[in-house]
């Protein structure tokens, strides 16, 4: 991402949910979707350029706590992010996020964002950068397992950048797929959207041409098994996303041809976690740039295991910003203070202008006398 602001200017900009869900409304879902897939595939396309590690992660019994950072030559960004499954019984999402760019080469922070709602579109326009490599390209039916929060985002990334035409839902707590069904049907750029709810996983894979799991639970379940697997599905597995959490039977993934994001992280989080270290899999970024080949023939299964990587919100914040100083739609945050000399931080907290000696110091009260700055008058 190329800088717009390098300045010696300490103001880092800030994107409030409501700024962003403004942006968003104001662009329309669809081509906020297509910039933020274009963003993200540039970017896996300079994969070499970023710096690369797993996320580092903290864990309870409820959930866990990660931060995600990348950086290229210019810009560093990390991601906040939790998941706690239970959080909606307390009124709260299961996924809240946030996140930061920052210039590499002055440190200086030059956004600080929210990513809950943005992680669910970069989490969609993933999938669908995924199954254009991967799908068949006539795929027309969707199945999707887990109609939770970002359900909505993946059905409208397919319908609108895949042309997929009829989505099947199912998910255990019947209300979230009534709530998609609701949000769905009531949109008018998915008219021609087909949506049917389902009464069981294999009902909704039946015949799918795609399969996108995205449930929450943290647990080692096995919501696709071999027998709901026929020739041609692809399969975007989401929804595990840290250890001790998978969606897919491990004899699927040896009926696979199976694509990853970062191969080091998705061996510990994702469906992978359950295979042995030598079981081969292919970086996604690599189909992307022509240096393999994704789906080799139509009867083909095809496997992208999407744990979420930290380029992806790279590019996606990146791509927030751009957009928002395109259309001036930035707040200011007075972070990093502004200081008159760089090496005299005490300036903040110097006391007034004002003469300040050891004998007024002595006169005033006790209680005041410890924030009183004793410089020399």
């Amino acid at each position: 991402m190329h800088n717009p602001l390098i300045s010696t200017s300490p103001i880092t900009h800030f994107l409030s949910a409501q700024d962003v869900s403004a942006l968003i409304k104001r662009m329309g879902l669809q081509r906020c979707l297509q910039g933020m897939a274009a963003a993200i595939t540039r970017d896996f396309l300079r994969w070499e350029a970023f710096d690369k590690s797993a996320r580092v992660a903290s864990h309870c019994k409820n959930g866990v706590i990660e931060l995600m950072p990348t950086a290229d030559a210019q810009t560093f960004s990390f991601k906040y992010v939790n998941g706690h499954p239970q959080n909606t019984s307390r009124g709260l999402p299961t996924v809240m996020a946030f996140g930061v760019l920052a210039d590499m080469a002055t440190g200086r922070p030059l956004l600080i964002s929210e990513l809950t709602l943005t992680t669910a579109i970069r989490t969609a326009a993933t999938s669908v950068i995924a199954a254009k490599a991967l799908a068949r390209p006539d795929s027309q039916v969707m199945a999707l397992i887990g109609n939770g929060a970002q359900s909505e985002f993946q059905a409208l990334a397919f319908h609108h950048l895949m042309g997929i035409e009829e989505v099947r839902l199912f998910d255990t707590d019947s209300q979230a797929t009534a709530k998609l069904m609701r949000n769905l049907q009531s949109n008018p750029h998915a008219k021609n959207l087909r949506v049917k709810a389902c009464l069981s996983t294999g009902e909704a894979v039946l015949g799918a041409d795609i399969v996108t799991t995205i449930t929450a639970d943290k647990a080692n379940a096995r919501i696709i098994t071999p027998d709901m697997v026929e020739p041609g599905v692809h399969i975007n597995a989401v929804g595990g996303d840290c250890p001790g959490k998978t969606e897919i039977h491990p004899d699927v993934l040896r009926m696979a041809s199976v694509f990853v994001e970062y191969e080091p992280q998705t061996r510990i989080e994702g469906d992978l976690q359950q295979m042995p270290a030598d079981f081969a899999v292919t970086e996604l970024w690599r189909v992307l740039a022509g240096k393999t080949t994704g789906r080799n023939h139509q009867r083909q299964i095809t496997l992208f295991d999407s744990v979420g990587f930290a380029l992806e919100d790279f590019s996606a914040l990146s791509y927030l910003y751009e957009t928002a100083l395109a259309q001036q739609q930035v707040q200011h945050l007075d972070l990093i203070p502004y200081l008159d000399d760089p090496k005299d931080l005490y300036q903040l907290i110097r006391h007034s202008p004002l003469a300040v000696t050891a004998a007024n110091v002595a006169a005033m009260p006790a209680a005041n006398r410890y924030c009183t700055d004793l410089s020399p008058a």
